[in-house]
């Protein structure tokens, strides 16, 4: 009985979240969507599964049909992610499955549109960006200023360049949405008895030494394409350049843990150094001198 109502307030969870989607909720709950039915995959067997999950769908195609299309859309990495647990993959294993499962996703979708469709990304950005230059234009011309939102030819600019910064902008997304579903799944599970792998403590974060010159490579491209009209590599070292520096701050994160620990320090001390780095992204050459010199042995040797 407890087990059956356990999955029926997920269930719930699971309708009203994806419910919250027509409300000003929308950028938090979108978080969390996944969570719900990682849940419950993880922990029925597909019979189960599919008798708690079709109640809802039937409820969301009634209210509308694009909550349908939704649900379908984040339940593929739900369910990877759900495989994952039951097979006790590691942590880093599951969340990296679920993160290109949404990327894939993505792409696809993309691919479809333009191949079915004829869909055109550049042109809907463009159109959204203009609309909302043409909302916003009239109030602000009666005082004269209509100029400061620019003409189509900057608006034509920046629809390239948020084309161009879209695949960091997917990276992220799918990362976040990934961490924040194993943050919250994996203490539930345990705490519904299944032992799964913890993710390395952040005093063990290393990222791989060749991201040094990955970075160079991606910088030196970057500054010699700068004018050029290759977009193809403006793209990619747009991205990379970006994605990269992210790595070297999280290599600065866990620096400053294993430095902590080392030392028996206070956690506070590790997590406000780490704000910082955050904030202050310059921070983040630590990081590179902790790849290119043995920094931690160093302080190892030191407490010795």
């Amino acid at each position: 009985m407890k087990y059956r109502w356990t999955s029926l307030a997920w269930s719930v969870a699971y309708l009203l979240l994806l419910l919250s989607l027509s409300t000003p909720f929308i950028i938090i709950t979108t978080l969390f969507l996944m969570v719900p039915a990682v849940v419950l995959f993880a922990t029925l067997n597909v019979r189960q599964f599919i008798l708690t999950i079709l109640p809802v769908w039937l409820i969301l195609g009634i209210i509308n049909p694009i909550y349908i299309v939704i649900a379908a859309y984040l339940i593929i990495p739900a369910l990877v992610m759900g495989r994952w647990y039951k097979r006790k993959a590691p942590a880093l294993s599951t969340m990296l499955a679920g993160a290109i499962t949404l990327m894939g996703e993505f792409l696809l979708l993309l691919l479809l549109g333009k191949t079915l469709f004829q869909f055109d990304l550049y042109s809907y950005v463009y159109d959204v960006l203009n609309e909302m230059r043409t909302m916003a234009l009239s109030p602000i011309q009666e005082f004269g200023m209509g100029g400061i939102l620019g003409d189509s030819s900057d608006i034509s600019n920046n629809s390239r360049a948020f084309i161009q910064v879209i695949p960091l902008a997917l990276i992220m997304g799918s990362a976040l949405i990934t961490v924040v579903t194993h943050s919250i799944v994996r203490p539930i599970l345990a705490s519904m008895g299944y032992a799964l792998p913890k993710l390395k403590p952040a005093r063990e974060w290393r990222i791989p030494k060749s991201f040094i010159w990955y970075y160079l490579i991606a910088t030196v491209l970057q500054l010699f394409f700068y004018n050029s009209s290759n977009n193809f590599v403006l793209m990619i070292t747009d991205n990379l350049v970006p994605l990269l520096r992210i790595c070297f701050i999280l290599q600065t994160i866990g620096f400053f843990f294993f430095v902590a620990h080392e030392r028996n320090w206070n956690k506070i001390f590790p997590v406000a150094l780490s704000v910082i780095a955050i904030l202050l992204p310059p921070i983040w050459i630590i990081g590179i001198i902790d790849l290119v010199a043995p920094v931690r042995e160093m302080v190892s040797k030191s407490k010795r």
